[in-house]
């Protein structure tokens, strides 16, 4: 057995971004794996479920894990983790926030079912057919992980010691984190692992916003010729940067998009949502009702904007489905 720090990585609902984002390391990752143990990383390494399962509670150093939960599985094996580890990370907005997967509690189980397996184009299923839990066949059950109704992040499954954000994390905050937690000195439960600053001070473009933005029509980045050094928010484009972490090195804004919200909030937030929107509603340039409605014609999504990647860890968690005895009354 090695004496090494051991480490497990495992993906819950998430796009796989976050596994590419530590291969992004490139030969840094050379050195982390020379300083640690890697037990359990299922693209990577293959080691079972049961491995993780025989080892002592408390035996694995660091599992980082990225993805909400919004299946029995995953909500098993993050607890299962969670019970063999010291520290647990929550890596990258998925585990952190809920991420583009949270975006699912607009809607409940059934309805995506019903879209997913049913309505859609393309599918053929004159039975009705959708995923179960249990299939019994020729004396032998096989089950099945459970889709849960509502996703979660991984802080309201299992508790969560420190933050990687980021969709995905950049290679400098994954590699910083690590280090970070390796050191003899980590910073106290709780911390996120990146600066505890707003994006809009890190950001190359600052010097050219405004001190009184006044936006009269928002604008997509499809429908503008993006001026390449002037502050976004100034073009009229729905830049989340004065409401987002800092640390991604503003790679969004440096290849001429605004920022999206990825990095979540600042320590001094409570809902990354209600703030960036906040932020947005106080630079149109107008009271009147008519012109505000004309102005947010520009935002045609607006969950999907402002609520991005933190629809489960805000206040609100989920829409609120219409009761059939209501809608049927």
């Amino acid at each position: 057995m090695s004496d090494k720090p051991k480490v497990a990585f495992y993906w819950c609902a998430s796009c796989g971004g976050c596994e590419e984002a530590v291969v992004d390391l490139a030969e840094r990752l050379l050195d982390v794996a020379a300083a640690v143990e890697i037990v359990m990383w299922p693209v990577a390494v293959d080691a079972k479920r049961s491995d993780v399962e025989a080892l002592p509670d408390g035996s694995i150093f660091a599992s980082f894990v990225n993805g909400a939960i919004r299946t029995t599985e995953q909500e098993e094996m993050v607890r299962l983790l969670r019970r063999k580890s010291q520290v647990v990370v929550a890596f990258g907005s998925c585990s952190h926030m809920g991420g583009i997967p949270g975006l699912g509690n607009m809607w409940d189980r059934e309805t995506i079912f019903r879209s997913v397996y049913m309505d859609a184009p393309t599918v053929e299923n004159p039975d009705g057919v959708t995923p179960m839990t249990e299939w019994a066949h020729d004396g032998q059950t096989l089950h099945l992980p459970g889709f849960y109704d509502t996703v979660r992040a991984l802080d309201q499954v299992v508790e969560v010691d420190y933050v990687i954000p980021g969709c995905a994390p950049t290679p400098d905050i994954v590699a910083s984190g690590v280090t970070t937690l390796l050191s003899d000195d980590p910073p106290p439960p709780g911390t996120v692992l990146a600066p505890d600053i707003a994006l809009c001070e890190e950001c190359e473009r600052r010097a050219t916003k405004p001190d009184a933005v006044a936006i009269e029509a928002f604008k997509r980045p499809h429908e503008v010729l993006i001026d390449e050094e002037l502050c976004l928010l100034a073009q009229g484009l729905l830049c989340l940067g004065p409401a987002t972490r800092a640390g991604c090195g503003s790679l969004c804004i440096g290849a001429n998009m605004p920022c999206t919200g990825c990095f979540g909030p600042t320590s001094r937030v409570r809902d990354h949502g209600a703030k960036a929107l906040s932020a947005i509603a106080s630079i149109i340039g107008s009271n009147d009702p008519d012109e505000i409605d004309r102005a947010l014609e520009g935002v045609p999504d607006p969950v999907g904007t402002f609520y991005r990647y933190g629809l489960p860890a805000s206040l609100l968690v989920r829409r609120k489905m219409a009761d059939p005895a209501e809608t049927s009354a």
